[in-house]
């Protein structure tokens, strides 16, 4: 006999439980159904194992289908042959799942071993992991982690309309188990084979030349802190990265020589990189100078002194983006207008790439060692001019203060900082 769901039905609850048992077709045991007074049917395989009759309860029906406690009964049968004990193998199987890690412990563990020791914007993937992440699937054990639930965890941020920000998250759940992968946490990560939720397009923002004299004109009286609004002209004057600009520190400044040194920790391709200052920056610095509050910090925050988050920049362009009467732009698209502007002035491709600390690639860069300091300057001179005439202009139509001065950059006074910042 074989068993088939229509057989399965024919087996009706009697006063004591009792047993059904097919024919022994795997030579290493027998699978049969139990079924209760109540009607529960439970499959088992009976074996034996050194001498001794062993019975195993497989699973129920119909949560265990037929066909799939044909294949229990059937590894079973194998082990069994192979000189085994299917039951204990399975106590022992059910205890390592149950120690599993679960999907929780393994967030955790990557903020504290990889992302602070990583990435400067591990709060960030803290941030993502605890809202989404660990409220859907937490509790999952790794053993048991599949795709579906990953597609679970996009579905609930795509659910709230932010496709891009559910590519996002797809693109951190797989370092999240690239990283557990790599410690033999999990044999693959699920996360291959999951389609992105939206096509992103390249991001092409910048301010034209007119956005840009708005920008300038009203920047002294938009609703936000004066250490953001000198951070987004610092941005604006230099090219730099947002978060290096907003965690720039004083004992990175060379004011006597004008450069600006990032170091390797800092950058985000983890090259140093160094600065020049132009008139125009060196006057922002000395604005900022007078916000210092005793920190390190450049650009401080207004309530700890303390470096500001570069979530800060995005904040405060979304609020002023009504007084601001411009299509909405973020601050790494500041960046991306100062790029269009040094191309628009003649700068050559490599020496724009140079400003903006671009990792190149090709076996030239190998050699080539020259740090192109002459020319950064001298472009950014240039476009350092192109901003203040557009700063001016602002002026002139009664929208903008003049641009400032560019008087002579005095170390700040603050603890601990080991600058060494001439008069």
């Amino acid at each position: 006999m074989r068993f088939t769901d229509r057989k399965l039905k024919s087996f009706k609850p009697r006063d004591k439980r009792y047993t059904v048992w097919e024919d022994n077709v795997h030579g290493g045991g027998t699978l049969g159904v139990r079924v209760t007074p109540k009607g529960t049917k439970s499959w088992v395989h009976m074996y034996d194992y050194q001498g001794k009759a062993r019975m195993m309860t497989l699973g129920r029906y119909p949560a265990m289908s037929v066909g799939e406690a044909h294949e229990a009964s059937g590894t079973a049968a194998r082990i069994v042959k192979e000189g085994g004990d299917p039951a204990r193998q399975s106590v022992e199987e059910h205890e390592r799942r149950r120690q599993a890690p679960t999907v929780e412990s393994l967030a955790e563990l990557y903020i504290e071993m990889y992302a602070k020791q990583n990435k400067r914007s591990w709060q960030q993937d803290e941030r993502m992991l605890a809202a989404d992440v660990v409220p859907e699937i937490g509790h999952v054990r790794l053993v048991d982690l599949k795709r579906a639930h990953v597609v679970a965890v996009l579905d609930r941020v795509a659910g709230r309309g932010k496709l891009v920000q559910a590519n996002r998250m797809r693109a951190l759940m797989s370092k999240v188990f690239s990283f557990a992968v790599g410690r033999d946490l999990l044999e693959y990560n699920p996360v291959q084979g999951v389609p992105r939720r939206t096509k992103e397009m390249p991001k092409e923002r910048y301010l034209t030349e007119a956005e840009l004299r708005v920008f300038l004109g009203k920047l002294p009286e938009l609703p936000m802190a004066a250490a953001t609004r000198l951070a987004l002209r610092f941005i604006l004057l230099t090219g730099q990265r947002p978060g290096e600009v907003m965690g720039a520190l004083w004992s990175e400044m060379d004011l006597e020589e004008a450069v600006w040194r990032l170091p390797g920790a800092r950058a985000k391709n983890k090259v140093p990189h160094e600065v020049p200052l132009s008139p125009q920056a060196m006057a922002v610095l000395e604005e900022a100078r007078e916000l210092n509050m005793g920190s390190d910090a450049v650009f401080p925050s207004p309530r700890t002194g303390r470096v500001m988050r570069v979530a800060v920049l995005s904040t405060a362009l979304r609020r002023a983006r009504g007084h601001l009467g411009l299509a909405h732009f973020t601050a790494h698209d500041l960046r991306r207008t100062v790029t269009t502007g040094l191309a628009r002035a003649g700068v050559v491709r490599l020496v724009a790439g140079k400003i903006l600390n671009h990792k190149e690639a090709g076996v030239t860069t190998v050699y080539d060692r020259h740090g192109y300091g002459r020319e950064k300057r001298e472009a950014l001179l240039e476009w350092a001019a192109v901003v203040s005439v557009a700063a001016t202009t602002g002026s002139m139509m009664g929208d903008v203060t003049p641009a400032a001065t560019t008087t002579p950059v005095a170390p700040p006074t603050h603890k601990g900082s080991g600058a060494t910042l001439a008069e």
